[in-house]
């Protein structure tokens, strides 16, 4: 009898946690969108303001939207021009500062918020992303002329630049935190509900890194909680001799610019 109660009195837990779990991934799917592009918007009339010489412009892509962009100058931009794709989050108000720190490699900058983020027009989407991105390397081709071009990911951003490498002929491709697929991304706990409830956007990093033809440098923290390592290492299978995967010993998702072994080895790429 008491072992019957017991049973009653457990089942109700059971469901509920039952309940929620379905309900968080039913808001997962509707809401997914939401969820990977944390886009946040700027009025129009914010003024930026970095310590950095810059100059904001902005850049129409084919199908009508138009880009918000901080293009970063020092005092020497001799070696070519880095194209920065920021993360998931934020605007340029975040990633101009982040962005900008690139410039003490004697490089120009070029750094844009997506559509719908920012000052830019639309609404973000997968496809929506690789224009933006072909919008700001054909403007760059066409206004700057730069002998040399790098292409620098970070998070969402790696899967766009490598979208944009596999298109073009960039002389390097960086990629910072990246992971090999969206479903990759996923929280492993998760992950097999995706097969439910799939996801609308694939990102897949890992294809389009295997038809880019440059050099690659990739950089991942063995501590980095919201993309895990092991996603990361998936891109190994595509990398060529010359290119190269950094792990940062104890790196998370947001630090691995204080770590000494990516300072040198950025260093030694960006030469």
């Amino acid at each position: 009898m008491r072992i019957a109660r017991l049973f009653q009195w457990l089942k109700w837990p059971a469901i509920l946690g039952l309940v929620l779990t379905m309900l968080s991934v039913l808001l997962i799917f509707f809401f997914q969108d939401a969820l990977i592009f944390q886009a946040e918007k700027l009025e129009p009339s914010f003024g930026f303001s970095f310590t950095v010489p810059f100059e904001e412009i902005y850049i129409e892509t084919d199908d009508g939207e138009t880009l918000n962009a901080l293009l970063f100058s020092p005092s020497d931009s001799s070696k070519g021009l880095i194209i920065y794709f920021h993360g998931n989050s934020g605007n340029l108000k975040r990633w101009g500062e982040i962005a900008s720190a690139l410039t003490r490699y004697n490089y120009h900058v070029l750094v844009f918020d997506y559509r719908g983020y920012g000052k830019s027009t639309g609404k973000s989407t997968e496809q929506g992303l690789y224009a933006d991105a072909n919008a700001v390397w054909l403007w760059a081709q066409q206004n700057l002329k730069p002998n040399k071009i790098i292409l620098f990911g970070r998070s969402l951003g790696s899967a766009v630049a490598s979208h944009l490498a596999s298109k073009t002929t960039p002389d390097l491709l960086i990629l910072e935190t990246p992971f090999n697929n969206l479903q990759g991304a996923v929280n492993p706990v998760f992950r097999p509900l995706t097969r439910i409830f799939p996801l609308r956007y694939t990102f897949p990093t890992i294809d389009r890194l295997g038809q880019a033809t440059c050099r690659k440098l990739i950089f991942h923290g063995t501590n980095d909680l919201i993309v895990s390592l092991h996603s990361a290492l998936q891109l190994k299978k595509v990398l060529m001799p010359v290119d190269e995967f950094i792990v940062i010993e104890e790196g998370t998702h947001d630090n691995l610019s204080e770590f000494q072994l990516y300072q040198t080895k950025l260093s030694e790429a960006l030469q």
